[in-house]
């Protein structure tokens, strides 16, 4: 299945400007499979090491670092010759080596010709922890499970790809387009974007069957906790991360330190939070003082909601069962809209949106995600049912004035002078 990000692998191989490459993500979005397509592909040599699995490379960092001594011991490894010139090389789960990391610097200093890129799954947690990281030296990439537009190319409707890539569409689909999006979008919910999941469903089209393969994963992300925190903080990791399906499941979903435990407080679980996020499987969505540029600057770090990295893990978590994606609206309000403002903040990351935020206004309005396009400052409603209300971003712009609003919902494309209702299938090009 093809990914958006290998595009940008390829801008990164082109670049005058190129650097050791860190591929970021989490635990089975497709970083090895990614990385090993893109360089049997793209190079004449292709050369992975995974550092987790195979205890004999671990040693090449051990000693000197330079690039000679690396690329030479790598070669004897191998049993072949590694040509800088038409290589690409790969090492895998780069976290379990810290030397492994800080060879990257010099890889980047005295050897710029070679084509190096790396990985892990916990690669965002040691990347905090290691105190000798190559500041400056090294490129970043993020991947994320499948976006949408990503998961409907996987299952082959290329053209509906296309169509919905036309910049800036304002008209209505047919009803009858309309309605297969709104029916992919449903699967799609529930299947979610993690690539096994979606390449398990096109081999065998059994939507009941993929809920054990999303616990599978859901396991592998518990015993992370244990395995790369202490025994302390895998307790507290494990508690935000309970809690966060039945936090979103509120009408309110700020998140409370009280209702992951009594009396708990955030000095105890900040920590806690930051590992997850460092690990790619959570993505905060931070309350503004004013939406004001640059939105971090007005940011409330203090008030924030949590979404998981993808809303099949979520309706896992939550023991949804797969006859919700035929009826026609469960997914949409099924707890409170939870699957859909999680599906819209997963798709906006996925869109280049680094951090994520939202407006309230005490007690009478809440836009649930501000984000910033270029120089402008653009709201975004989300609802999961077809009302037409838009008392929130009226209040909001009455204080704040907007260009435009935008709202994403169930509903077909509809604007007017200064709104846009921007359906959900369509989130990732219609704003």
């Amino acid at each position: 299945m093809e990914r958006y990000l290998y595009q940008e692998l390829l801008n990164w191989k082109k670049s005058p400007r190129r650097k050791p490459l860190l591929l970021q993500g989490a635990r089975q979005v497709g970083k090895t499979w990614l990385m090993q397509r893109f360089g049997e592909t793209e190079y004449e040599q292709f050369i992975y090491l995974n550092l987790e699995q195979q205890a004999d490379a671990r040693s090449l960092f051990s000693g000197d670092l330079s690039p000679d001594n690396l690329l030479h011991n790598m070669s004897l490894l191998l049993g072949k010759k590694i040509d800088p010139q038409r290589a690409l090389i790969c090492l895998d789960e780069i976290q379990v080596i810290p030397e492994a990391i800080t060879s990257l610097k010099y890889f980047q200093e005295q050897a710029p010709e070679v084509h190096l890129m790396a990985a892990g799954s916990l690669l965002g947690v040691q990347v905090g922890k290691t105190s000798s990281f190559p500041v400056g030296k090294v490129n970043f990439m993020t991947l994320y499970p499948l976006s949408f537009p990503e998961f409907l190319a996987a299952m082959g409707e290329e053209l509906l790809v296309e169509e919905m890539a036309q910049p800036q569409r304002k008209d209505a689909y047919p009803e009858a387009i309309h309605q297969k999006l709104t029916d992919l979008l449903k699967l799609f919910l529930y299947l979610g974007g993690m690539p096994e999941i979606v390449e398990d469903y096109l081999r065998h089209e059994d939507i009941a069957a993929v809920r054990q393969l999303q616990l599978d994963i859901l396991e592998a992300y518990t015993r992370d906790f244990s395995k790369y925190s202490a025994p302390s903080q895998a307790m507290r990791i494990r508690e935000i991360w309970q809690s966060i399906p039945y936090q979103l499941a509120r009408e309110n979903k700020k998140f409370k330190y009280k209702d992951v435990r009594e009396k708990a407080r955030a000095s105890q679980y900040e920590q806690s939070i930051t590992w997850l996020n460092s690990a790619g499987l959570i993505h905060p969505t931070y309350a503004l003082r004013a939406p004001k540029l640059p939105l971090s600057g007005y940011a409330d770090y203090g008030k924030f909601k949590l979404y998981l990295l993808d809303t099949g893990l979520l309706g896992a978590m939550l023991h949804l069962t797969s006859d919700l994606v035929v009826q026609p609206n469960a997914l949409f309000t099924e707890y409170n809209g939870a699957f859909i403002e999680n599906y819209v903040a997963n798709e906006l990351r996925k869109a280049g949106q680094h951090e994520l935020f939202y407006w309230t206004s005490p007690g009478t309005a809440e836009v649930d995600f501000i984000l910033q396009r270029e120089q402008e400052i653009v709201p975004l409603e989300v609802k999961s049912g077809t009302s037409r209300n838009t008392k929130s971003l009226r209040s909001y712009a009455d204080k704040y004035h907007p260009a435009h609003l935008y709202r994403t919902s169930p509903r077909n494309f509809t604007t007017t002078d200064d709104f846009t209702n921007v359906p959900l299938y369509a989130l990732g090009e219609g704003l």
